[in-house]
């Protein structure tokens, strides 16, 4: 256990969902994590709705609240930020905290294509800031063992790769167009929403993905319109006027791992919808290998379903239970058979980073992550509209699972 203490002074932007889960995982980094000897102080949290400024304040613990988002980028006792605003506002904003020198951690996608995400890694980079990007899905106890399995030669030479993130968030014909639905705030639709997530996942077990092919669909057209700011796409609108959607609900692509990825020359398919009536996350990804494979479900997300060998007296798939030998399991339950949660993998994602950020190892996902997955998302939409095969050119400083 470290003998001294060390105080990291936390800046939000947004006070939704995520800002408040950020805000819970920031808190528990002492009980969760004594020995690192890592604290962190909430200085300030922005809002444009004052209402959840006050929550900040009086509720998370925040000592400072404000309108204007460039209050907590100039802060002086604020050394990191957490970036929680809607996509269309995390490029300028992720661009502004590296010139304002603040290590920040970004909720995916960074922006509205890779041009964008692009321009916030080069901001980050020649700032020297340090960097977190959410993909807190890879967190999971059972995904660590299943890139261990594959980083150990457990499964043979890596053959082909499913992936599918299916969710019905936008499952309701009436939802409303809200700004995720509007190309100009949003960029891509499920594209960079979910199917990113899966790519983040693929490259994060398997390795970079070097090509991909897709075919995209806009299952409904239209939806109700919606004031800006008025309510989410939850909010259901009977006999309302209606808009254009202008991105995709379906996505599906081929994708092949480059050269230096672990499951080099392999095969893959990614398929993500947000309107699938079903699944609510169905977030899954398989991985086949001449000696074996692998399956993992999030809705069952302390399960890795694993098979070795090819001749064993017992064949089939052998459900493997998260415990304390898998990744940071034991700092949450004691034994097999407790089950970890979503938060959870929240406050591993901010441990990874916190601990970046007072010096030691780099482990946390970075920018350079985010470009990935935004290279492969802006190559899948290419591909959709000219149904050629896109080649993908490999970005370097990324935690992708290489050779």
């Amino acid at each position: 256990m470290s003998t001294e203490t060390r105080t990291i002074g936390v800046g939000l932007i947004s006070v939704g969902w995520m800002g408040k889960l950020h805000s819970r995982a920031y808190q528990a980094i002492p009980y969760v994590y004594p020995e690192l000897g890592l604290k962190t102080k909430l200085v300030i949290a922005a809002d444009t709705e004052p209402s959840r400024v006050q929550f900040a304040r009086d509720v998370l613990g925040y000592a400072e609240g404000t309108a204007d988002y460039h209050d907590v980028l100039n802060h002086p006792d604020v050394d990191v930020v957490s970036i929680c605003a809607p996509n269309f506002l995390h490029a300028e904003i992720g661009i502004a905290a590296a010139k304002a020198g603040k290590h920040f951690w970004i909720e995916k996608p960074v922006g509205r294509g890779y041009e964008e995400t692009a321009a916030v890694e080069e901001a980050a980079v020649e700032a020297g800031v340090l960097t977190s990007i959410g993909y807190n899905y890879r967190h999971a106890p059972a995904v660590e063992h299943a890139r261990e399995l594959v980083a150990s030669g457990r499964l043979g030479r890596v053959t082909n790769v499913r992936a599918v993130f299916f969710s019905g968030y936008a499952s309701e014909p009436n939802g409303a167009l809200s700004w995720r639905f509007d190309r100009k705030l949003a960029g891509t639709g499920v594209l960079a929403d979910l199917f990113s997530h899966a790519t983040d996942l693929c490259q994060y077990v398997v390795g970079p993905i070097a090509e991909v092919t897709a075919l995209t669909s806009t299952v409904y057209t239209q939806r109700p319109k919606l004031a800006m700011g008025s309510a989410t796409h939850f909010a259901v609108i009977e006999n309302g006027e209606m808009g254009e959607v202008e991105n995709e609900d379906y996505a599906a692509a081929l994708v092949r791992f480059g050269p230096s990825a672990r499951g080099a020359g392999a095969v893959g398919t990614i398929e993500s919808s947000r309107v699938a009536v079903g699944p609510e996350c169905g977030y899954q990804i398989e991985v086949y290998g001449t000696e074996g494979s692998l399956k993992w479900d999030f809705e069952r997300m302390n399960e890795l379903k694993v098979c070795l060998g090819r001749s064993n007296d017992e064949q089939g798939y052998t459900t493997v239970n998260a415990s304390p030998r898998h990744g940071d399991y034991a700092r949450f339950q004691p034994g097999p058979g407790n089950s970890m949660g979503f938060d959870d993998l929240k406050v591993i994602e901010a441990k990874k980073f916190l601990v970046a950020v007072a010096g030691g190892s780099q482990e946390n996902s970075n920018i350079h992550d985010a470009a990935s997955a935004a290279a492969i998302v802006s190559a899948a939409e290419a591909s959709s509209l000219t149904g050629q095969w896109q080649k993908i050119e490999e970005i370097h400083g990324t935690t992708a699972a290489r050779s």
